[in-house]
C-alpha cells in the first residue's frame, strides 16, 4: 500500500465572492473567514505519495517564486521552498519520480521549474510530469477566461526535456494510485486516487477545493463550466461516500481533508477528522493574525441548514485553527 505525506507550499488571498460565486456571504461567512476586504485565505496543498516500490510522487508544486510580482493582487505569504520541504523528509529534488499536477494554473505548478542564470530549469530533473491533454492545450491555447492563470514558462523546460506525459483517459499509474480525469473549474483536471493501508484518499484539486465547498451547488466563480463543475462534484461525491473515501482539499487553510457521509436518501454531511494536523503552530498564528475576530467565532450548532441546495453540513472534527 501507498503512505501519503500532506504539506502546504504557502497561502495566498481570494476574494470571496469569487470563491463562492452566486452564494450570499451571509451563507459562506459562517463556513470560511473573510478579512476586511471579503478576502479568503487559501493554502496550496502539495502531496507525497511513496509506493510500495518506491516510487515518489508529488501532486501539485505550488505557485513557486516565479511570478510573485506580477500576482501580487494575491498577497502571498508564508511561502515554503518545496526543496526544503523535501530535505525535512530525507529526500533530494532528484529522488521524485513523477510530479502529477492536477492542472495549470499558476498556483498548482508554479515549482516545476526554476529560474536560474536567466533560464528555466525544471526543479524534479528525474521525474515525469504528468499533464492531461487538454490542460496542455489550454496552456498552449488559453480561452480568455483562462488566460491570466497560464504562464508557459513554468512547463517549457520540462517539454523540451521530452519528461512531459500527456494523460488522454483515466490511468492506473501504480497499484495503490490511479488518475483520472474531471471537468468543470478547467478542462482535464487530474485527480489522484490513493489507495493506503486504511483508506482511500482523493487530492480532489479544484473539483473542490474547500471544505466548505463540498455542496454541488457551491460553485466558485473561476469555474470555467459551472454546471458541469456541479455533476463533476456529484459524480466525485457519490463515489467518496459509497467506498468511504477521504477527500483533501487543495485550498482549504483550515481543513485539510475528511470522509463525508450520507444521512439520508438525498443528503450528504461532512463529517470525520483531518488527516493529519494541517498546520504548524507558527503557521495557525501566522494565519489567525491575517483573519479578523469575527470571522473565527466557532458555531454554536454542529449541525445546521445551508440553503440552496438541500444538504445538511456536519461541522467535522477538522484542526480548525483556534483563537490565540
Amino acid at each position: 500500500m501507498a503512505t501519503i505525506d500532506l504539506f502546504d507550499t504557502g497561502y495566498f488571498y481570494a476574494d470571496g465572492g469569487a470563491m463562492f460565486g452566486a452564494i450570499p456571504k451571509t451563507a459562506w461567512f459562517r463556513k470560511y473567514p473573510s478579512d476586511e476586504s471579503n478576502a479568503c485565505i487559501l493554502a496550496m496543498r502539495s502531496l507525497l505519495i511513496t509506493t510500495e516500490d518506491h516510487r515518489r510522487i508529488l501532486v501539485d508544486t505550488g505557485a513557486g517564486f516565479k511570478h510573485l510580482q506580477r500576482l501580487s493582487y494575491y498577497r502571498f505569504f508564508g511561502l515554503h521552498n518545496l526543496t526544503d520541504e523535501l530535505s525535512v523528509r530525507n529526500l533530494q529534488p532528484e529522488d521524485i519520480t513523477d510530479v502529477v499536477l492536477t492542472h495549470l494554473h499558476f498556483d498548482h505548478c508554479g515549482f516545476c521549474t526554476q529560474e536560474e542564470g536567466g533560464k528555466m530549469k525544471m526543479t524534479f530533473p528525474n521525474a515525469r510530469y504528468w499533464v492531461s491533454e487538454r490542460q496542455w492545450h489550454n496552456l498552449q491555447h488559453p480561452n480568455a477566461l483562462e488566460k491570466e492563470s497560464y504562464f508557459k514558462e513554468d512547463m517549457q523546460a520540462v517539454e523540451e526535456a521530452g519528461q512531459l506525459q500527456l494523460l488522454f483517459e483515466d490511468l492506473v499509474l501504480t497499484p495503490d494510485v490511479t488518475l483520472r480525469l474531471f471537468d468543470g473549474h478547467t478542462a482535464g483536471q487530474i485527480v489522484p486516487y490513493i489507495r493506503t493501508a486504511n483508506e482511500t484518499v482523493v487530492f480532489a484539486g479544484d473539483v473542490i477545493p474547500l471544505f466548505a465547498s463540498i455542496s454541488p451547488e457551491w460553485i466558485s466563480a473561476y469555474d470555467i463550466a459551472p454546471l458541469t463543475s456541479y455533476e463533476e462534484k456529484c459524480r466525485l461525491l457519490e463515489q467518496a461516500v459509497q467506498e468511504q473515501q477521504r477527500i483533501v482539499f487543495c485550498h482549504d487553510a483550515y481543513t485539510q481533508a475528511a470522509c463525508i457521509k450520507r444521512q439520508k436518501a438525498d443528503c450528504i454531511c461532512q463529517s470525520g477528522k483531518a488527516y493529519k494536523k494541517p498546520l504548524s503552530k507558527s503557521r495557525k498564528t501566522d494565519i489567525l493574525t491575517k483573519i479578523p475576530s469575527s470571522g473565527r467565532e466557532k458555531k454554536k450548532d454542529s449541525v445546521h441548514f445551508l440553503p440552496y441546495f438541500g444538504l445538511f453540513l456536519e461541522n467535522s472534527d477538522q484542526n480548525k485553527a483556534k483563537k490565540p
